[in-house]
């Protein structure tokens, strides 16, 4: 290995604990702990049955290589560089990167690679990266560079589709080390209409990233003025509701996408403002198409929560009643042995809405609530499902004695 390669602050997890240097070959031990493969074998050959660390017997002498933490050190190597706060290198080193995606005169590729080495970076956290970072001003660099066409009204190129996927997984690593107040540049109405181009146009990668920065900007009240505006744009919200639809409706459509807007139209409902607008984009449609989805229900709490601040609206209780497996969708997650958060959130959204609809009541009567609020409530379920469950009951109970036939 160069010496070159090697600056004379190397972090302690890439250093063997025997020779204290740069791992070459990292191999585990039974005992979980990783030396260099010809410092162990030393160890070992010299008649030592233990862990040189812990001095446990070592109840099985083989050894294990290390290829995740051979990756690591092959990245660190390559980027040449330590993040150590003594290292005026380091500030330099990012200084650069910057400096490349500033410039006009640096070719695509050039840019492309210095995008991949601030994603290596933004993996590994430390204080220091993290000032590193805000203070360059990386993410408002960046959130610019996606969003600043200069003609917003033009489709994106290749090019800058290109260099979007990159630049917008970057920006989802850094969201949590730097401040997000850089965010409300979306709020320009040339930059929204590049934000939603490429939420319609883009690849997979890049939808997924979007509904990433739709979530972040409900984290903080800064950035509550372009949450709103965001959450207040039909065509925004059509698309995250189109990308919950199309992961029901097509095996191709990746999962993971239609999980990031299921976050991103729950984080949307976080704001009371946004909410109409979600219910007249479809999102109640949306969100019992995912949860009656059996292919992928890992966000379903999530969904449901969001499904419960929609029918507090007069809009959001006529699209549930109104669509045709609405109520019966919801009763059939009343009773969830596996899933009781669902249980809970099924049982208080169906009192939500059969406190005011007979329609409601007679169809989750005749799809079978009184039979699954018995069972739930014979399950070992929380106190606080138990009450909803009972007070469900309560609600039925009229309905139930009118027409006890419909009940087996």
């Amino acid at each position: 290995m160069n010496e070159a390669q090697v600056q004379i602050t190397i972090p302690h997890l890439f250093r063997c604990p025997i020779s204290l240097d740069l791992f070459e070959d990292p191999v585990t031990l039974c005992t979980g702990h990783t030396y260099d493969r010809s410092s162990i074998e030393k160890w070992l050959s010299a008649g030592n049955l233990t862990c040189p660390v812990t001095m446990q017997k070592l109840h099985d002498p083989s050894i294990v290589p290390n290829h995740t933490l051979r990756h690591l050190i092959d990245q660190w190597l390559q980027l040449g560089l330590q993040f150590d706060p003594g290292n005026s290198a380091s500030i330099d080193y990012l200084a650069s990167l910057k400096h490349n995606l500033e410039s006009p005169e640096a070719t695509l590729q050039s840019k492309l690679q210095a995008l991949e080495k601030i994603r290596v970076l933004s993996d590994e956290y430390c204080s220091f990266k993290k000032t590193c970072f805000h203070q360059l001003g990386f993410l408002p660099l960046l959130l610019e560079l996606v969003f600043g066409k200069e003609d917003a009204t033009s489709s994106p190129s290749k090019n800058h589709m290109e260099f979007a996927e990159v630049a917008l997984s970057c920006i989802v690593k850094l969201l949590p080390l730097v401040s997000l107040e850089p965010l409300n540049m979306i709020k320009d109405e040339s930059k929204l209409a590049t934000f939603l181009q490429l939420l319609e146009k883009g690849t997979s990668s890049i939808k997924t990233s979007l509904c990433q920065v739709i979530e972040s900007t409900a984290a903080i009240s800064q950035t509550d003025g372009v949450h709103h505006i965001l959450g207040n744009s039909h065509k925004l919200v059509q698309e995250i509701v189109l990308l919950i639809r199309q992961n029901c409706d097509e095996v191709s459509v990746s999962v993971s996408v239609s999980n990031a807007a299921i976050r991103a139209m729950s984080a949307l409902c976080s704001m009371v403002s946004n909410r109409e607008n979600l219910v007249k984009a479809g999102a109640i449609e949306a969100i019992i198409a995912y949860i009656s989805e059996p292919r992928e229900k890992n966000l379903a709490p999530l969904a449901m929560v969001a499904m419960k601040k929609l029918v507090v609206l007069e809009s959001g209780k006529e699209a549930l009643v109104n669509h045709p497996r609405g109520i019966e969708t919801l009763v059939k997650m009343v009773f969830r042995v596996c899933n009781q958060e669902c249980s809970e959130i099924a049982v208080g959204v169906l009192l939500i809405v059969c406190c005011d609809s007979g329609r409601a009541r007679e169809e989750a009567i005749e799809g079978g609530v009184l039979t699954q609020l018995l069972f739930l409530l014979q399950s070992q379920c929380c106190i606080k499902t138990k009450a909803k469950a009972r007070m469900l009951l309560k609600l039925l109970r009229s309905k139930w004695i009118e027409e006890p036939r419909k009940q087996v």
